[in-house]
């Protein structure tokens, strides 16, 4: 029996969560030419609910691609149909999404779709997304009452940008705020390394009238911002302080909180975050393993990691950079190319640059400098600075000048202004006793204008 297209949205609709149905509907739809063949308003709003559906399965390229279809059948978007479009462009790949932002505002300009607020304050929210401040603003100067969803639009854009004298001259404009007002400065002020001011501006919101009426409540987002920020223990103790009397702790709030303690050295304080959530999710295993492994506890660390494991979590990304630099630091090659070569083989982790890293790192920490060397020329992609610095760091350490002299010379290809490459090498010379090749590297960076920044002290 066929089904007509009405009945066939209401299961679509049911099903919208459902991948295998929603594919079912989405065949007969195709197969009975249900898609460029109803009313106009059936049309519209089969096509709007697919679009919800496959983004829902985290699928941006069929979400648009559906989208084209709509167009080609005719089908007119509508305020809902652009939404679903703009979060499935910031789902793409970073090479594609900038390239159709702003081709989807063109079509709902077109389609007499942008003048509803909730369509615009979803493309500023792209905007931001795409790290295009120009267009964000352009954008929200054409609202004629924009509200605090399209204020919070902008902050976001203007943190990710680093124009922080442009969020503030915007915050200070609105005429109300929200909690997500006060983390987007916040996190901004983060973002770009400005933790002092993150600090005071944290401080000036729990000073505020609304903060102190109850009308305000610091949220998640709010403390993990601000726990990245905190440059010395007592504020972070502060913070931990107003968590406590706020909110109830959760699994981000606990793994920011065993970061910045990690950071601290204050190993028994992360511990005790650690041990009093009961939830841990991979990220706060993995904030648990660095902690450990940045403090000179990298058998603990490995400890915390087989731990891990045999509580059923799968190691990440992250985790393994953790545990790889753990191995590193305490030199233990064996266990760290098990580590290594078990992402691919059992985890189906592709390693990446930082993985890579890491190998290079333990096996010259461990001496193994020609080992290290051909591991990097088996890398399936062209090393990095990191890596490359990585490895002759070990050259320098265990005096490989030949290799030193070679590694040296791709790094100042990658970044012939970058002072740290040449004096590392000028060390490696001068260790060996090349008092003319280390004179003339030196000579080599006067000539490019390359001045090596003064060290200095923070003990008064």
């Amino acid at each position: 029996m066929q089904r007509s297209p009405q009945s066939l949205l209401v299961l679509l609709q049911r099903f919208l969560s459902h991948a295998r149905q929603v594919k079912q509907i989405h065949c007969h739809l195709t197969t009975a030419a249900h898609l460029h063949c109803t009313a106009e308003w059936a049309n519209t709003l089969l096509y709007n609910t697919l679009i919800r559906a496959y983004l829902g399965f985290a699928q941006p390229t069929t979400t648009l691609l559906l989208f084209t279809h709509m167009l080609a059948h005719q089908a007119p978007p509508n305020r809902h149909t652009f939404p679903s479009l703009t979060k499935a462009i910031s789902l793409l790949p970073t090479h594609w999404a900038p390239l159709l932002g702003k081709p989807l505002h063109a079509q709902a300009l077109k389609r007499g779709a942008s003048s509803d607020p909730f369509v615009q304050t979803t493309f500023l929210w792209l905007y931001s997304q795409l790290n295009e401040l120009g267009s964000a603003r352009k954008l929200f100067d054409e609202i004629s009452e924009p509200c605090v969803v399209a204020y919070n639009a902008m902050l976001d854009a203007c943190g990710k940008n680093g124009n922080m004298d442009l969020a503030v001259l915007m915050f200070s404009a609105m005429r109300k705020r929200d909690i997500y007002s006060w983390t987007s400065v916040i996190n901004g002020y983060a973002r770009n390394e400005l933790f002092e001011e993150a600090v005071k501006f944290f401080k000036k919101m729990m000073a505020h009238d609304d903060v102190i009426g109850g009308s305000l409540k610091p949220n998640e987002a709010t403390f993990v911002s601000i726990l990245s920020s905190c440059t010395a223990l007592y504020q972070g103790k502060q913070i931990h302080g107003n968590m406590v009397k706020n909110v109830k702790l959760t699994d981000f709030m606990g793994t920011a909180l065993i970061s910045l303690y990690g950071r601290m050295g204050c190993l028994d304080y992360a511990k005790k975050v650690f041990d009093t959530l009961t939830v841990k999710k991979a990220c706060t295993w993995n904030a648990m393993i660095s902690a450990l492994a940045m403090n000179s506890r990298e058998k603990q660390a490995l400890e915390t990691y087989e731990t891990m494991k045999s509580t059923g979590l799968k190691p990440n990304e992250v985790t393994l950079v953790a545990a790889l630099s753990a191995c590193a630091h305490a030199e233990l090659v064996e266990y760290g190319l098990e580590i290594f070569d078990a992402m691919s083989q059992e985890l189906k982790i592709e390693p990446k640059m930082e993985h890579y890293g890491c190998i290079v790192d333990l096996l010259g920490r461990a001496g193994l400098v020609e080992e290290a060397y051909r591991f990097v020329g088996r890398m399936p992609f062209e090393a990095d600075a990191s890596v490359l610095g990585a490895l002759l760091g070990a050259c320098r350490v265990h005096g490989e000048v030949e290799l030193g002299n070679e590694v040296g010379r791709r790094l100042f290809n990658l970044q012939p202004k970058k002072c740290g490459r040449f004096v590392l090498l000028s060390s490696i010379y001068a260790g060996a006793e090349r008092w003319d090749h280390a004179a003339a590297l030196r000579r080599a960076m006067v000539d490019a204008g390359i001045e090596k920044i003064p060290a200095f002290s923070v003990i008064q």
